[in-house]
């Protein structure tokens, strides 16, 4: 197939998926919920040369809109480069999928085999899920919740120890034991509560309100719940890669509900390309309206916004699903969406969720003082307008 005629393609299937991908505006739910994560998509940009055959294993006729987005961005790779310029480029697989309420897409670079990835794939997802979920009644987070058990998985723990970390370098601003107030804000599956009693609530949440022994978890109060939204998703794109990594994997790029971790290098051999939504109520396809293109590798990626995730109460109040656990209202800034790029994706997803509830002036603070983070943060002036705050290390992340 020529170049001209994969940009045909390339820009049909792009129509073609954005009428097929509708969803109800600013509403979408989080880890394992059933619903279109409010994802930032990992572009496959630039991995694959105009009409190399791309081995794919999916799901089913019935679930294949999930790979799309990887898909188009590889097509549209094609467009980029001329005919008389193209780099060598290695083999490459795509597998996707759907996982945790949302989509999953993994890129695989080089020659190895990648026969019944899928099947073991799925697989670990599964075991996930069934450990961290909230949506699920049978999880074992659900049932610690519930206090039919303490007993932690390594799942929940190491999610926990991250948590507990960035919990104590932000003074409680990010806290995992919130799920009493997404709980009765309706962010967790339950249904919300008109006007909740939020000083009741204050009394179980801190994250000095639970510890780990050994392989048990210590409330110091029954009712003491937990909410991993703001970092589940990041970690399971960490244990994903974890797993590549035993298998031999160099080079590869996972992507969970919109949370990235990027290895070694793409199939043209550079760093991996990740598009960043622009966070404006009503863009809510992945990848439709991009703000910036950025380049990773060996790091993760995470993007926290409230352009998606909120809903209007019957008193006609915005309740969005970040919340300050120092006061149990629902957090309202300037500060339209955070970017992270971090060691890790659960931090780099973390530490997204930390920048919204700190706001625009206290996330630039914070960064300042931790070069081991980047970020990029859109924010809006007092006349609407959409303004960008990046840290040094981000601008030579950001695509020309």
């Amino acid at each position: 197939m020529r170049s001209g005629n994969l940009c045909v393609r390339a820009r049909a299937i792009a129509h073609a998926f954005t009428v097929c991908r509708g969803a109800a505006p600013g509403v979408t739910r989080p880890f394992g919920a059933g619903s279109h994560p409010a994802a930032r998509r990992g572009e496959a940009a630039g991995e694959t040369k105009s009409g190399q055959a791309i081995k794919r294993e999916t799901m089913g006729k019935a679930k294949k809109h999930a790979g799309l987005a990887v898909l188009l961005a590889v097509l549209l790779a094609g467009c980029q480069t001329g005919a008389g310029n193209r780099p060598q480029r290695r083999p490459q697989t795509v597998i996707d999928g759907f996982a945790q309420g949302g989509t999953y897409h993994i890129v695989l670079v080089g020659d190895s085999t990648s026969g019944g990835l899928k099947g073991q794939l799925d697989s670990l997802l599964w075991r996930v899920d069934n450990s961290m979920s909230l949506y699920n009644p049978t999880s074992r987070l659900s049932r610690i919740n519930r206090g039919e058990t303490d007993t932690l998985d390594r799942f929940i723990a190491n999610c926990i120890r991250t948590a507990d970390t960035i919990s104590r370098e932000s003074g409680g601003r990010y806290d995992i034991t919130i799920k009493p107030l997404t709980a009765a804000y309706g962010f967790t599956g339950d249904r919300p509560v008109q006007q909740p009693n939020v000083d009741s609530l204050l009394q179980f949440i801190g994250y000095d309100k639970i510890r780990i022994d050994g392989c048990r978890l210590v409330k110091k109060h029954p009712s003491v719940q937990i909410d991993l939204n703001s970092i589940a998703q990041g970690a399971t794109a960490d244990y994903v890669a974890r797993w590549l990594d035993s298998l031999g994997w160099k080079d590869y790029l996972v992507e969970v509900g919109g949370e990235i971790f990027a290895r070694g290098h793409n199939a043209k051999g550079g760093l991996w390309r990740v598009g960043i939504d622009k966070p404006i109520e009503g863009n809510v396809i992945p990848g439709a309206q991009l703000q910036v293109r950025i380049g990773i590798s060996n790091r993760g990626l995470a993007t926290s916004g409230n352009y998606r995730k909120f809903y209007t109460d019957s008193l006609g109040r915005k309740i969005v699903h970040t919340f300050d656990a120092r006061t149990g209202a629902p957090v309202i800034s300037n500060l339209l969406s955070a970017t992270v790029v971090a060691r890790t994706a659960a931090q780099a997803d973390a530490y997204g969720t930390l920048c919204m509830v700190m706001g625009l002036n206290e996330s630039i603070r914070f960064l300042e003082s931790r070069p081991d983070l980047e970020a990029y943060l859109v924010w809006s002036d007092d006349r609407g307008n959409y303004r960008t705050y990046m840290t040094p290390g981000m601008e030579s992340l950001v695509l020309q």
